[in-house]
Order: structure tokens, then sequence, then C-alpha cells
């Protein structure tokens, strides 16, 4: 791992990837990446693949001054026991829910690629 793990994780974001940091000491995911996991400052760390799944923790809605439109802030709770702030596209600000299921995807804006969500696919 690089000693700047923010490096690592915009670096995998442009090659599309989502990915967490791990220790394999404890198992335990965290975000945002740093050099030592928050706690234990533990070092083992390694780069896994993010399954994206998550919930939607809390949220607000923006609003912008006209013309600008309201958007909303969210944290998840993904999968991996991570959350993180972010938001939800793909739906209109004020239908963003508690609990909503929600998968991530890498968009760019301004040249620079990060991680948003979206409403997840409902599979009967």
């Amino acid at each position: 791992m690089d000693l700047c793990p923010d490096v690592d994780f915009r670096k995998y974001l442009q090659e599309g990837k989502f990915m967490l940091l791990r220790s394999r000491a404890s198992g335990r995911h965290f975000f945002y990446p740093r050099v030592a996991e928050p706690g234990t400052g533990c070092t083992d760390l390694e780069w896994v693949e993010a399954s994206g799944r998550g919930q939607v923790y809390s949220v607000t809605v923006v609003r912008a001054k006209p013309p600008s439109p309201s958007y909303n802030v969210a944290l998840v709770d993904l999968e991996e026991g991570v959350r993180m702030m972010t938001r939800i596209d793909d739906v209109a600000p004020e239908d963003v829910r508690i609990g909503m299921a929600v998968q991530a995807k890498i968009t760019t804006e301004d040249d620079l690629p990060f991680v948003v969500f979206e409403p997840a696919a409902v599979t009967a």
C-alpha cells in the first residue's frame, strides 16, 4: 500500500473500481482511506473491492437558490460496515428515505471520479 491511500483510492475510482481498506488482523473495513486502522493503529491493510450495496442511514435535502436544483446529502451504511457521506442520484432529493436500499456507482464531475449511490433495483 502507498503511503498516500487517497491517491490509491482515486486511482481505483479512475479504473472503475470502488475499493475499501480492510485490516487483515481484525477484518474490519473502513472509510475514508488512511494509513492505519482507526482505533487500533494496525497497518496490516489491504485493498478489497466493495460490494457497493448499502442502506440510507440519514438524509437531508439542500434547497439551493433557484435556478440551481435542490440536492440531497446522505449517510449510507455499506454491507461491509462502513458509513460514508455521499448523495443519492437518479431519484428526486425529497424521495430519498431512511432505510432505502442503494447501490454505489462511480461518476465523474469536473474530471474527478467519486462514489455516489442510486436506488437499488428491486428483485422479486
